[in-house]
């Protein structure tokens, strides 16, 4: 099936965006924590180039959902919302936990992966996934935010060898490393738009789509309790 797919990233210190025609991918990404809102537009416009297409060709617009910075997730959404409705384009929304899984495929041909995300405050936004024989990945874990010791608390074992991605095994490297199974260290850092762009593109295969007004971020994290300083409470 011929499609031709736009995803984009902000959620972490990563930006990059990916344009998928049929099997063939464009993309450009940098890690730039603070100029998202200045590189993103300029990287949709590369790719579009490159490949000789207009917005209006494509089928759809793929973002990464979070979770994430919470600003970072916002800017993603705001500037994939924007784009697909000038563009009257549906939406794909895709885990960034998940594509982090679909990286760590992409580069060691890993299929039990297990994300963490830096959430700060003590946590990590995480999600472990096991890939299935069509391409998609189960969730093993439920993505959740979660302190490293409540999931080495909750943890049991098993014998597969899963592969890290993500920045929280570097914050929370002696907490995590109590985790009753084998990890192994990967080479992914953050979620990128190649990876996102794939994903989407399975889901594009089954219909699920939304429309800009339905799309919406994934934040895991409902409730933020600030600390107060002390002599200020």
């Amino acid at each position: 099936m011929s499609v031709k797919i736009l995803a984009l990233d902000t959620s972490t210190e990563n930006c990059s965006v990916a344009l998928l025609i049929d099997d063939r991918i464009y993309s450009r990404s940098e890690v730039a924590p603070r100029d998202h809102t200045k590189k993103v537009l300029p990287m949709v416009d590369e790719v579009l180039k490159e490949a000789d297409i207009q917005l209006n060709d494509l089928d759809a617009l793929a973002f990464g959902r979070g979770p994430g910075s919470f600003t970072g997730v916002r800017i993603g959404i705001g500037i994939a919302q924007g784009l697909a409705f000038g563009a009257d384009l549906p939406m794909i929304g895709v885990s960034t936990l998940k594509a982090m899984a679909q990286a760590c495929y992409r580069v060691s041909g890993a299929t039990d992966v297990v994300s963490a995300i830096d959430a700060r405050m003590g946590e990590v936004y995480w999600g472990r996934f096991a890939r299935q024989a069509d391409g998609h990945w189960q969730e093993v874990d439920s993505e959740a935010v979660v302190a490293p010791q409540t999931l080495v608390d909750a943890s049991s074992s098993d014998d597969k060898n899963w592969v890290s991605a993500g920045t929280g095994w570097q914050t929370y490297a002696n907490e995590l490393a109590a985790l009753p199974y084998t990890v192994t260290a990967g080479e992914i850092e953050f979620p990128d738009a190649q990876d996102i762009v794939q994903l989407a593109k399975l889901e594009w295969e089954q219909g699920h789509t939304v429309s800009v007004e339905e799309s919406s971020p994934v934040y895991l994290r409902d409730n933020v309790t600030w600390k107060k300083l002390p002599g200020r409470e």
